[in-house]
């Protein structure tokens, strides 16, 4: 996988949780820098794990579908980019958020894996190719932190408004990816 695809694929990944870190500061009002952090660590961290069990589990299953692997490639990839287009159609623009958020490290941590399910299923996909897992989970993980981490200091200023682009142009890349990806197997 090229330097450029790892990019854009952790950048993909990333926009979930840049979403609801949008969402979780705009409703905490004025986060602070610890609290912004905070919440680019455990996202980060959670996401950079994630892609790791996916892939293992489609390591455990790699034999039995390398004739067919670049088409589940296509498919799962596809899926969340498709799931993450059609979700941000079918939010309200300019929702304000309902309730403050709650502040505890639980409520953090589930948020994080809701966010990084996804991963997971690329993860999946990834053990079906000849890459270097451990770079593209910890380029997730980085890119997911960064953007977390900005996503609630930027809060103050955006909020939820344009979060909704954000994550359909995230949905698009990581379709164009798994298209990528059977073109390159295809033409092969």
């Amino acid at each position: 996988m090229s330097s450029y695809a790892i990019v854009l694929l952790a950048i993909g990944m990333s926009i979930d949780a840049l979403i609801a870190s949008l969402g979780r500061g705009a409703a905490m009002g004025r986060p602070s820098l610890a609290e912004a952090a905070r919440t680019g660590v455990v996202f980060g961290v959670v996401e950079a794990i994630t892609p790791l069990i996916g892939w293992a589990a489609g390591v455990a299953a790699s034999q039995y579908v390398q004739a067919f692997d670049h088409w589940i490639a296509f498919g799962l990839l596809g899926a969340v980019g498709g799931r993450m287009f059609a979700e941000a159609l079918r939010r309200a623009d300019g929702a304000e958020p309902d309730a403050r958020p709650a502040r505890s490290l639980g409520v953090l941590l589930a948020t994080a894996i809701g966010t990084s399910l996804d991963a997971m299923a690329v993860g999946v996909s990834l053990a079906f190719l000849e890459v270097n897992i451990l770079v593209i989970a910890l380029a997730i993980g980085a890119t997911t932190m960064v953007m977390s981490t900005g996503g609630m200091l930027a809060s103050r200023v955006i909020g939820e408004r344009f979060g909704r682009y954000a994550e359909m142009a995230g949905g698009l890349m990581l379709i164009g990816l798994g298209v990528s990806i059977l073109v390159e197997h295809l033409s092969a």
